[in-house]
């Protein structure tokens, strides 16, 4: 009887195998392959299919064009909180970083967003400098810096460890030469 080499798949490794052996065990890994393949049309036609009329939609990709606030009580919000101290990581009033505050005070407003100036960026409508309204997000430094913008080109922000929550100017030249972009979330 003639020896065999077959390749294991799971080590990678040739070893030696009698032919009655190997030719029953591609037989076998042949089988599973059409269950498998016979799984997977299954599993994937279950997804292609129509939802009942009766079940929850989905959620919309981009935010809805109403909220419960308004950009007024997101700025009053953030007002409140001037003079917060700066906590690297921090979202609440014991302590904020830039994204964090953002955070917290459209979670204030009834709006959940993530922590982080770069995923809170994805969100909402693009808006242009000239065009900001109270109640922006802007944000600066390749996204490593974010605030809430409050009407005659201020803006709102937790700026730097050892600094509290304050207003600053878009036009101050920090800011100025690092603006990204702005979104707009109501």
């Amino acid at each position: 009887m003639a020896v065999l080499p077959v390749r294991h798949f799971s080590c990678c490794r040739v070893t030696a195998m009698d032919p009655v052996r190997a030719n029953a065990m591609s037989r076998v890994a042949g089988v599973a392959t059409v269950v498998g393949i016979a799984m997977a049309a299954l599993v994937m036609s279950g997804c292609a299919a129509k939802r009942p009329a009766s079940s929850t939609p989905a959620p919309p990709a981009a935010p809805p064009t109403r909220y419960a606030a308004t950009r007024s009580q997101v700025v009053d919000a953030a007002m409140k909180y001037v003079g917060a101290p700066y906590a690297r990581g921090g979202a609440s009033p014991a302590g904020f970083d830039c994204s964090g505050f953002v955070m917290f005070v459209y979670g204030r407003a009834g709006l959940r967003l993530p922590h982080g100036a770069d995923k809170q960026y994805q969100l909402g409508l693009a808006v242009s400098r000239d065009a900001l309204a109270p109640g922006d997000i802007v944000f600066f430094d390749g996204l490593r810096h974010s605030g809430i913008y409050i009407g005659d080109a201020r803006f709102i922000h937790a700026t730097k460890p050892g600094d509290v929550v304050k207003v600053s100017r878009l036009d101050e030249e920090w800011y100025r030469r690092r603006w990204v972009g702005a979104r707009r979330l109501l």
